[in-house]
Parts: structure tokens; C-alpha cells; sequence
């Protein structure tokens, strides 16, 4: 059975900095594109951040450039995003997702943990 386990979101305050984890089960890590999706209340799904588990190849939306880095554990089967610099903005349910390739990710045609919010207060 193939689990994603997120942990690490919680309050902050703007500026300040959370380190999110994605623990992943039931699947070849190796092979996998593993990254953060992230939604806010009305507004449409984010593809965040990726991670290519196989050559650490990776992505950042836009608007997270400079401010997030995601990174891989590959013994651990672990994903984390530590973000910085963090923006009110930036409030939302973030969400861990596993694809086999990152068109499949960016698709959201994944495996998908449960959630994590992400408050950022002024």
C-alpha cells in the first residue's frame, strides 16, 4: 500500500521559516518525482516543488524561486521542503505527491498524502 506521511506545517510568522517532510511507503522511491502540491481556500492547486528521487533533478514554481529547496533522502525515503522567507501568502494545505515521472506529477496524476496547513500571519 502505497502511503505519503506529511509533517512540520504549522503557524508562523511572516519571514520566518517551516521545513516540511514527506515520509513515503509502498513504492520504489528511487524511481519516483516527488514534490509539494499546495491549495488555498478559492484558489486553484499549485504545483510547488518537485524532486526527481533518481538524479536530484528538481523544480520550483515561480513563486517559491530562491525562497523554498526541496531535497531527497533516499535512505530514509523521505522528502522535505524548507522554506523560507515566508509569505502570507504562502497560507495554504500543502500536499505531498508521488509520480512516476514528473509529467505525471505536474499532472497531479500521483499518489497524494493527506495535507499539512500552512498558516503565515502578518
Amino acid at each position: 500500500e502505497v502511503q505519503l506521511v506529511e509533517s512540520g506545517g504549522g503557524l508562523v510568522q511572516a519571514g520566518g521559516s517551516l521545513r516540511l517532510s514527506c515520509a513515503a511507503s509502498g513504492f520504489t522511491f528511487d524511481y519516483y518525482s516527488i514534490g509539494w502540491f499546495r491549495q488555498a481556500p478559492g484558489k486553484e492547486r499549485e504545483g510547488v516543488s518537485c524532486i526527481s528521487a533518481s538524479d536530484g533533478t528538481t523544480y520550483y514554481a515561480d513563486s517559491v524561486k530562491g525562497r523554498f529547496t526541496i531535497s531527497s533522502d533516499n535512505a530514509k525515503n523521505t522528502v522535505y521542503l524548507q522554506m523560507n522567507s515566508l509569505k502570507p501568502e504562502d497560507t495554504a494545505v500543502y500536499y505531498c505527491a508521488a509520480a512516476f515521472s514528473f509529467r505525471s506529477w505536474y499532472r497531479g496524476h500521483a499518489y497524494w498524502g493527506q495535507g499539512t496547513q500552512v498558516t503565515v500571519s502578518t
